[in-house]
């Protein structure tokens, strides 16, 4: 999957295929895991180990500060397909709107973190689902409250699978 970084205004083309990673065209070897319970993630980026805290922020999907070596970095990552939506608008795409979040690829379910009724904001963790020995935590594209949630933990799910089903915070009418 090919993504677009951009921090200030430098954009950086990141293709993204399993643990292989091109950075700018350049081949790496990557590995990132969560660290249960904090902001932190571990990287294992070519050979060299980063710890980066992660915090979303606010005004759009993708947005997010990212604390490194103690440097905070804002960033936005946009998919191939957000990128192109954009270039046709002439503008961001506003955050997604509510629905299914399914399993991006077969793996265990490792924990649930959120229940049916649950209000949940932009960025907040949904899921972790552990595929090739790597835990990954699914996060809410938008703010909403949780409609239901459609696997326990230490259920095998498919690539598609639903996971967790969100539904506009706002009231209806």
């Amino acid at each position: 999957m090919k993504y677009f970084v951009r921090i200030g205004a430098q954009t950086i083309e990141v293709q993204v295929e399993g643990t292989r990673v091109l950075v700018g065209g350049e081949a790496l070897e990557a590995h990132l895991v969560a660290v249960p319970g904090t902001p932190l993630y571990h990287l294992l980026l070519g050979g060299q180990s980063w710890t980066v805290a992660a915090q979303p922020l606010e005004g759009g999907v993708g947005r997010w500060a990212l604390g490194v070596v103690g440097e905070r970095v804002e960033v936005e990552v946009v998919d191939e397909r957000t990128r192109q939506i954009q270039a046709l608008t002439g503008g961001r795409v506003a955050a997604a709107a509510p629905g299914t979040i399914r399993a991006p690829m077969p793996g265990l379910v490792v924990r649930v973190e959120v229940e049916p009724g649950q209000r949940v904001d932009a960025g907040a963790g949904l899921v972790v689902v552990e595929a090739m020995k790597m835990e990954n935590e699914l996060r809410a594209a938008g703010a909403g409250v949780v409609a239901a949630v459609h696997v326990a933990p230490g259920q095998v799910v498919e690539r598609g699978a639903a996971l967790v089903t969100l539904e506009s915070a706002e009231p209806s009418g």
